[in-house]
């Protein structure tokens, strides 16, 4: 298909944008040849015409489909050009959140500036193993391809990584090579990885420094070659480091630093060990304080001048070294303070005493005066003569920073050096992976000769890149037999040979800086006189003389010529060196060693880095005084050789390359810059490997995957039986261009937008398949809708008109049955109407004549009534008139006789003028004298009268005057005795005055009180009223209080079930993680046992034939020695020759004080054990006066103690082991050895020294334990009761018998007495508290039973009342008592009324309160009898529960085979009888010799259990406790030898895990204990051991079978683990479900084994496989049931965690696979009846994760059920989930950013681990039930195939 006919409408394209780089933007109609414009619409709506170009008539670059955005692999894109690169990458990296991407076989690396949780060890082991496609791009997949191509292709590898500063390459260097350390482990104990990763901190500090894009920018490279043996181990490691940065030790641009050590010493100035140094702050300096950022924020430089040192130390720096690096940096700050003084234009001097020299001086230990002569003069020699000339004080001051920059050279190639020695290793190297942390292309606004020399590095590694990429192109081709032809690509070797060829720039600058008068602008125009006009690549800018351009494979670069002459010579007068060589200072000469050798590639470069190499260039041979002419070999000339050299080292390897991008300049995390992405792009070679592959076929399909994917573009008559046939058929039927496409012989290869274009094809095709589809359902939806509804409508209308003609006929007969009752019921009306007419009439007449009767009567009564008013109103009205009448006569004869009285005073005053006036008034004097003589006589005769009455007065008066003097002459006596009185009547009124107002208080109180008498017996009487209405509704709401009791009954039963339930939950879950954390520590131990024997091999092997292996093994083999080592005279005897035959160069002395702390810390813990033990006795006597509590105790509390107890004697074995190991040790050292061998260096003296600090840590670990296991017993307050035991004080006195050493029995008595002393002040101190605690617990019990007994009193005087009663006695006695106290109260507060008031207040309250807690505990205590009768049930129902789990009928009786028994002789007893010499034999024939698959097919389940049982029993019947622990010690050995030999073979883990949990199920049936006896017959009781208990054996059999239960898992997963991935989620179950999708280079390390041919068929054959073993060996079911859950387990975690890991396996199909994966193997699970094993339950998180790659994600309700449904799945897992969730077709859709962030608000509270994989690796704790046999062992018969002849039965 033409390409310009993809340009239709809707088509999507890519235009270039100033701001965004590229735009995406949709045509809008069909693109015609010819057109000019094409219309557009950009993605924010607005509409654009883009005009081609009209010249070449480019058309825009086309967008891939949305289904192939954010693929792993860039060359899986069919649109292979820089937009759809830069969206790619911009896609996985913003909304993924994904920072690796492949391009081919180059890692893109995004730096995120942001810690990612993707780098731990659980990502480690996902990555490790599989093919570089299978998994999402990462670095560790790059270092795993390394890995596996070196192991495979037996050749070297590198990693090359590349990339701006601060874009993330020194990180990337580190994760490879910890991956390295991590994958391959070391070869020895000397842990080379971590001393390679330490050497980091060094190397940053003296070779990293601050730039303005980079806080910690390294400012060299380095090549870092780690070494492997043929076990493909880490060695060794050697570093190369290029190119330092010299110049950054004298200047410092804007806003950097100087390198970090610097900064570090004068931060740790203060330090006493550097005060010899006379630092002070970094500002202070001339070297450190020029950038003006002396501080990095978030840097700690002491703190990081600390782990500077340590790093140091570690590497074996010593401190004497460590001091003197400090004093060679010290003086190059003092130096850089050194100043000139001109004393003219052509010289300078240093002024006298000048401080910064002679304190350099000093510390270099060289003359000053000597140093100050040639620091300010130069030596020039001629031919015949040598002249000294001063210099300037421009000259002086650059020979002095050049003096700087050489020393800081020499002491950074030193340190390298001492680095290297670090990691080197004796062990010869069989292959090295070498990692490349190189620089990138560098073009800043100023470039000089270090940016030339990075870019000319650059264009080296560019064109090997090329090359290689090339290579492989081809070699596809090639081996697919696709004819090719040349591909074009960039080859820059015209711009290399313009750099390094001769008369090359290089040549050119070499030959200037030999010119006498050679300057930076002669070399310039020789530049254009030789290659301007002749070389394409080379320019001259059009303003400048001074500068050039030169055209690089990425951009062109203008480089200015200023200083390229003096970087180049590196000018440093040899004056000055051979005075720094004669210091006296031992350090300082041994820097310039070299000098007078041959001048290697580690020399210093004056661009500011420096080439350094482990590989020196062979020195040629000539004359004497060739060597001062090597050592003026230019800097140019160095860096190309060193550069040669390198190549051919990465040419001599494998390259694997890494791209480091800088997403930002400003350190956002997660921020992509356009531009800067696509310059960093360029340069870096990724869009050349893109155009490569562009040029070519890019996309590449198997034909499998072709067929799948492009299976709805065939019909079915173009389907053959051949897939590649019908490929091709369908091929050409869609593509006709035929040089669009190849065939392989196993691929086809598609030109770049071929693929785009089938896309388009399918998805048309499945759109109008869509399409039909939806119109054929449609339209057979509707139909089926018209037809429901038509058959509705006839039924609806069928009812409806029978009900319409059962209304009609209803109709009829009503309207009849009216007719007649309307007939009767008009004539009954009319009838009723008449006579209530009737009835009415008659009333109203009788109401009518009453009425007008009564108006009648009322009438003549108002008529007489109206005459009585009228007769009263008249005379009213009259008497008015009469009296008004009057009233106005009166007034009117006062008005006249006031008139007439004017009149007649007027004729008055007129007359009394006149003399008849006169006379007239004295006729009326003389009438008014007669009157008045009348008067005095009157007076006269009164006056007589009182004459008399006087005269009686004066003879009265005179009788009393004389009284009165009497009286007076008596007052006058009695006038004292009145004037004393005076004041007690003054006294006496004040007091009646006080009496008065007491009074009147008493009586305002007493009326006071009388008021609140009223007002208190009217609020009694108000109360009682409430009392008796609150008593009636208490009454009511009785019942219903009752039922609501009943209810709340049954809920708090149904809440105490459930917590019930929960606490035994959490129960069993605390006792899972105790006991997994002790089969940790055993698998621990019983790693660093198998490590101690392996130690002792390999010793063995250095010493004697030192051949290192061939094979990759796992370090985490399991150990299979002997774990504890009991002393019996077999295992002496054995041992005692094999050391006897030891040659004595194997004996190695060792360190006597290690020997001697160790065995005091082995004494401690003997010493400790004893100590428990008295304890334990001591416990023990308490619990035998307590024997009747104890039998009443629960079963569980007896089992933990058992646990406890076979713990402890674990840790005693332990520590027996442990001893008799240091014994054997110690013998070693009393006897002579080889001095090459015991040397300290020697190699065996190293690896044993390494053995005892394991075994010292080891002790540690076991001395924790058994000082938890003490305190545990202290605390316990039973015991488990004491038994006839074989204790190991036996033991211990034969240990100490064998201490002959006075020395050592000194010391442990001394750690005894130390031990005893601290553990009886530990004991005191617990019994003082614990004295404490019984007695606070005694008081608090004591005030409990009174507080019962109290209250069962108070129940049961209620309890005698009937119901209604209780409430109401207590009530009444409530209310008598209250009263009671009322009254005292009141007299109490009877002066204070107020407080009265707020007492009654309180009582009334109270009153209240005590009726609610009176009701309340009633309540209460119905309540609790509830609860103790529903636990009282469910405690027996849990003890039958426990019962029944060991009963008989719950035990699943073991597979036994027909065999026929004879009948039991009568004196058998069960027992075998075996001499002590045949042993050994019967070890071997039953143990080491038989096989699973041989002759022990045939054999009853667990028959050497019970032969080995049988004679056991015999030993103890003899009662001989040595052949007891013979036997079993020889049981244990041999066994762990058997699984040591054929450890990796299932059926004999198997075989031997039945057996040992079978023999600890004899011991325990058979031990007399009752707890094992019950479900013994009486003849099995009969059998039971007398004389010895087995105990401890019970418990180091029980940690043998975790120790094999554990090898078994591990067994089972390297099994399981090839098919997991496969079968899981590669393969298809469900056929046509799953498209596969474009995979770029995927599964290129073709030489593994295919993985594909594994299905979930294999997976399910090998599951059946493995239960018919455990099956067939009678392995007790409940084991099957852990193992099974393992199993799946595995399953669960293998599948989900490449799940999380593979992006192109998260799609809605694939979760479909994965449900119908998972329900296959539940179906298993059902036909095996172990549904109840727990192992659905470990695949519940890969089922969540199905569904979720299957549930909606869109909407905030599809968010809240995705947080509710994935409980089992971490947050991190969900977010992972959604990140990585891809559609396989168009019709799916991505998730969406913000839909992945609400999910990720909604979960923020959840607290779950960070982690993201699960850890395949975990081991749930195994148990082992105890499962007893119903097989008599007097019917037991042994087959001869046996070989067992020897022993007999009894």
């Amino acid at each position: 298909m033409a390409a310009s006919e993809l340009y239709t409408k809707f088509a999507r394209v890519w235009i270039p944008d100033p701001e965004e780089v590229w735009k995406s933007a949709e045509l809008l109609k069909d693109y015609k040849p010819g057109d000019k414009v094409l219309l557009l619409r950009l993605e924010d709506g607005k509409d654009l015409e883009y005009r081609l170009d009209p010249k070449t008539k480019e058309l825009p670059h086309l967008r891939n489909p949305d289904i192939l955005v954010g693929e792993n692999d860039l060359t899986a894109l069919s649109y292979l050009h820089e937009p759809a690169v830069l969206h790619n990458l911009r896609v996985r990296f913003i909304d993924s959140k994904l920072i690796y991407t492949y391009c081919g076989i180059v890692l893109v690396a995004i730096n995120p500036y942001e810690q990612l949780p993707i780098y731990g060890e659980d990502i480690i082991n996902a990555y490790s193993g599989q093919n570089m496609g299978d998994m999402d791009p990462h670095i560790f997949a790059v270092a795993e391809e390394a890995y596996k191509q070196m192991a495979r292709d037996e050749r070297n590898q590198s990693i090359i990584v590349s990339g701006e500063s601060g874009a993330g390459k020194t990180v990337s260097a580190k994760y490879a090579m910890r991956y390295f350390a991590t994958v391959s482990g070391s070869a020895s104990e000397a842990n080379v990885e971590e001393k390679v990763l330490a050497s980091n901190p060094i190397m940053e500090s003296i070779g990293n420094a601050k730039t303005t894009r980079n806080d910690n920018s390294s400012r060299f490279g380095k090549y870092i070659e780690i070494g492997f043996d043929k076990r493909y181990r880490i060695i060794g490691a050697n570093m190369r480091t290029y190119l330092l940065e010299k110049s950054r030790v004298v200047f410092q641009a804007e806003e950097e630093r100087n390198y970090h050590i610097f900064y570090q010493l004068c931060a740790s100035a203060k330090l006493p060990e550097f005060k010899m140094l006379r630092l002070g702050d970094a500002n202070n300096f001339n070297y450190t304080m020029q950038g003006g950022s002396p501080v990095i924020e978030g840097v700690d430089d002491a703190k990081e001048m600390t782990q500077t040192r340590q790093a140091c130390t570690l590497l074996g720096i010593s401190e004497s070294y460590q001091m003197g690096i400090f004093r060679i940096l010290a003086g190059i700050l003092h130096l850089g303070n050194v100043g000139f003084t001109s004393r003219d234009s052509d010289s300078c001097t240093i002024p006298p005493k000048h401080e910064p020299l002679s304190t350099f001086c000093d510390l270099m230990g060289v003359d000053c005066e000597e140093m100050c002569h040639w620091l300010c003069h130069r030596k020039l020699a001629t031919a015949t003569e040598t002249y000294i000339k001063p210099i300037s004080k421009l000259q002086a001051t650059n020979a002095r920073d050049a003096l700087a920059k050489h020393i800081y050279a020499k002491l950074f190639n030193w340190i390298v050096d001492h680095v290297n020695q670090a990691l080197h290793s004796a062990v010869k190297q069989h292959s090295f992976i070498g990692v490349l942390d190189i620089y990138g292309f560098e073009t800043f606004e100023i470039n000089s000769f270090e940016q030339f020399c990075i870019n000319y590095a650059n264009e080296k590694l560019q064109q090997q890149f090329n090359m290689h990429v090339f290579k492989l192109e081809q070699e596809e081709y090639m081996k697919e037999q696709i004819p090719w032809t040349l591909i074009d690509f960039y080859d820059n070797q015209p711009c290399i040979n313009l750099i390094e060829s001769k008369l090359g720039i290089l040549d050119l600058l070499d030959e200037e800086c030999k010119m006498p008068k050679g300057t930076d602008d002669t070399w310039a125009q020789k530049l254009y006189n030789t290659h301007l006009n002749k070389c394409a690549l080379f320019e001259k800018p059009r303003l400048s003389n001074k500068a050039f351009i030169i055209q690089h494979f990425a951009d062109k670069v203008e480089y200015q010529c200023e200083g390229f002459l003096e970087k180049n010579k590196d000018t440093v007068f040899e004056e000055q060196i051979k005075v720094l060589k004669s210091s006296k200072f031992k350090m300082l000469p041994e820097l310039f060693q070299d000098d007078e050798k041959a001048i290697s590639p580690t020399s210093a470069t004056s661009s500011g880095r420096m080439p350094l190499t482990r590989t020196p260039i062979k020195p040629t041979k000539g004359r004497p005084g060739q060597t001062a002419k090597e050592h003026k070999k230019t800097v140019g000339h160095q860096f190309r050789n060193s550069l040669h050299l390198l190549m051919e080292t990465l040419n001599a390897t494998t390259p694997h390359y890494v791209r480091c991008i800088k997403p930002n300049d400003f350190k956002f995390p997660f921020t992509f810059d356009e531009k800067r992405a696509v310059q960093q792009l360029r340069a870096c070679g990724v869009l050349e490997t893109i155009r490569i592959s562009a040029a070519g076929f890019p996309s590449r399909w198997t034909y499998q995957e072709f067929f799948s994917r492009y299976r709805v573009l065939m019909k079915q008559k173009d389907v053959l039986s051949d897939r590649k046939q019908t490929c091709k058929n369908v091929l050409e039927k869609l593509i006709l261009d035929k040089d669009k496409y190849q065939f392989g012989k196993t691929k086809i290869f598609f030109r770049a937008g071929q693929v785009a274009y089938l896309e388009k094809l399918r998805a048309d095709k499945l759109r109008a398949a869509c399409i039909r589809i939806q119109k054929t359902i449609r339209g057979w939806l509707l139909r089926k809708k018209y037809l429901r509804m038509r058959k509705a409508a006839v039924t609806v209308q069928r009812y409806v008109r029978g009900h319409q003609a059962r209304c009609y006929a209803k109709f009829l007969r009503r309207t009849k049955a009216a007719t007649t009752i309307q007939k009767y019921w008009r004539m009954f009306a009319v009838r009723r109407r008449y006579k209530i007419q009737r009835a009415a009439t008659i009333v109203l007449q009788s109401y009518l004549r009453g009425y007008l009767a009564r108006n009648r009567y009322r009438k003549i009564l108002r008529e007489h009534k109206a005459v009585i008013i009228q007769k009263w109103v008249r005379g009213w009205l009259a008497r008015t008139y009469y009296k008004r009448s009057m009233h106005a006569i009166i007034y009117l004869q006062c008005c006249f006789r006031r008139m007439m009285a004017k009149r007649e005073l007027k004729k008055l005053k007129i007359e009394a003028r006149s003399v008849e006036r006169y006379k007239k008034l004295h006729i009326g004097m003389e009438n008014k004298i007669m009157q008045l003589q009348r008067k005095v006589d009157e007076q006269n005769k009164d006056y007589k009268c009182l004459m008399e009455k006087l005269t009686n007065l004066e003879g009265i008066y005179n009788s009393e005057t004389e009284k009165l003097r009497s009286d007076l002459e008596r007052l006058q006596l009695s006038e004292e005795e009145a004037k004393i009185a005076t004041g007690r009547v003054l006294s006496l009124q004040e007091e009646i005055a006080k009496l008065r107002k007491d009074l009147e208080q008493t009586q305002s109180e007493k009326k006071s009180i009388e008021e609140r008498a009223d007002r208190y017996k009217q609020e009694t009487e108000q109360l009682v009223s409430n009392l008796k209405e609150e008593n009636t509704l208490l009454k009511q709401e009785k019942e219903a209080l009752n039922h609501l009791i009943v209810e709340q009954a049954k809920e708090m039963t149904e809440t105490m079930e459930k917590k019930l339930v929960e606490e035994t939950k959490q129960l069993e879950l605390d006792l899972n993680d105790e006991r997994l954390r002790y089969q940790n520590l055993l698998n621990e131990f019983s790693r660093l046992e198998e490590r101690y024997d392996d130690l002792k091999e390999e010793m063995t092997l250095m010493v004697n034939v030192p051949k290192p292996g061939h094979k990759r093994t796992d370090s985490t083999h399991s150990s299979n020695e002997s774990e504890y080592t009991f002393s019996s005279e077999i295992a002496e005897t054995e041992d005692i020759p094999s050391r006897t035959e030891e040659p004595s160069e194997k004996k190695v002395p060792l360190d006597m004080s290690l020997f001697l702390k160790l065995q005091k810390r082995v004494t401690e813990l003997e010493q400790e054990k004893q100590v428990m033990q008295d304890e334990l006795d001591r416990k023990e006597e308490q619990m035998l006066r307590s024997k009747a509590k104890e039998e009443e105790k629960p079963q569980i509390r007896g089992a933990e103690l058992e646990y406890e107890s076979l713990k402890r004697q674990e840790l005693e074995s332990e520590n027996k082991k442990l001893k008799n190991e240091l014994n054997e040790l110690r013998k070693a050292l009393s006897e002579k050895s080889a001095p090459e061998v015991t040397a300290p260096g020697a190699p065996a003296y190293r690896v044993l020294m390494e053995q005892l600090t394991s075994v010292s840590e080891e002790l540690d670990v076991r001395k924790e334990e058994v000082l938890i296991l003490r305190s545990q017993l202290v605390s316990q307050k039973e015991a488990i009761q004491p038994k006839n035991t074989m204790t190991d004080s036996t033991i211990l006195l034969e240990d100490v018998q064998k201490m002959k050493d006075k020395g050592e029995i000194a010391q442990a008595y001394i750690g005894l007495k130390e031990t005893n002393r601290l553990l009886e002040s530990q004991l005191q101190s617990q019994k003082r508290s614990h004295e404490n605690e019984a007695e606070a617990l005694r008081g608090e019990i004591q005030s409990l039973k009174e507080e019962n007994n109290r209250q069962q009193q108070l129940l049961a005087q209620n309890l005698q009342l009937p119901p209604e009663a209780r409430i109401e006695a207590s009530l009444q006695h409530e209310i008598t008592r209250l009263t009671n106290e009322n009254l005292y109260f009141e007299e109490l507060y009877a002066d204070d009324p107020k407080k009265y008031q707020s007492y009654r207040i309180s009582l009334y309250k109270r009153m209240i309160d005590l009726m609610e807690q009176l009701e309340k505990q009633d309540k209460t205590v119905r309540k609790l009898k509830k609860q103790l009768k529903v636990f009282a049930k469910k405690i027996g129902e849990l003890e039958v529960g426990q019962m029944e789990n060991i009963s008989p009928g719950q035990i699943i009786d073991e597979p036994i085979r027909p065999v026929n028994i004879p009948r039991k002789e009568k004196d058998f007893q069960g027992m075998l009888e075996y001499k002590k010499e045949d042993e050994q034999k019967l070890v071997k024939n039953l143990i080491l010799e038989l096989k699973p698959r041989g002759v022990a097919v045939n054999l009853i389940p667990g028959l050497p259990a019970y032969i080995l049982f049988m004679c056991v029993r015999h030993a103890d019947y003899l009662n001989d406790d040595q052949k007891v622990r013979s036997l079993l010690t020889s049981t244990i050995n041999s066994i762990k030898k058997v699984l040591k030999k054929r450890g990796d073979d299932f059926e004999t883990v198997s075989f031997w895990l039945s057996n040992t949990c079978r023999f600890l199920h004899c011991l325990k049936q058979y031990s007399g204990e009752e707890g094992f006896m019950k479900h013994n017959t009486s003849r099995q009781n009969e059998h039971c051991l007398t004389n010895f208990d087995l105990a401890e054996y019970r418990q180091v059999l029980s940690d043998l079978a975790i120790q094999i239960y554990q090898q078994l898992v591990r067994v089972l997963e390297n099994i399981l683990q090839p098919m997991i991935v496969s079968g899981m989620l590669e393969h298809e179950t469900i056929q046509g479900v799953s498209g596969v999708k474009p995979t770029g280079l995927r599964k290129r390390t073709s030489s593994i084994a295919d993985e594909g041919t594994y299905t979930l068929d294999s997976i399910l054959r090998q599951l059946n496989s493995f239960h018919s073993v455990m099956c067939q060996h009678g392995m007790d079911p409940e084991l099957i049931k852990q193992v099974v859950k393992q199993m799946f387990y595995i399953v669960g975690a293998i599948t989900l965690n490449n799940l999380l890991l593979r992006k192109d396996m998260c799609s809605w199909s694939k979760g479909m696979q994965i449900r119908y994966n998972v329900s296959q193997l539940e179906e298993w699970l059902r036909d095996k009846n172990l549904m109840n094993s727990g192992a659905k339950e470990t695949l519940e998180p890969l089922i969540q994760a199905a569904q979720l790659l299957q549930v909606k994600k869109k909407t905030d309700d599809d968010a809240e059920a995705i947080c509710s449904m994935c409980n089992a799945l971490t947050t991190a897992q969900i977010v992972k989930v959604l990140n990585l969730y891809t559609p396989v077709n168009e019709f799916e859709e991505r998730v969406s950013v913000s839909f992945i962030r609400t999910i990720q608000m909604r979960l923020r509270d959840r607290k779950d681990s960070p982690q993201l994989l699960m850890d395949a690796k975990h081991i749930f704790p195994v148990t082992f039930p105890f499962n007893p046999s119903s097989l008599a062992l007097e019917t037991i018969q042994i087959p001869a195939s046996l070989g067992l002849g020897f022993i007999s039965r009894v």
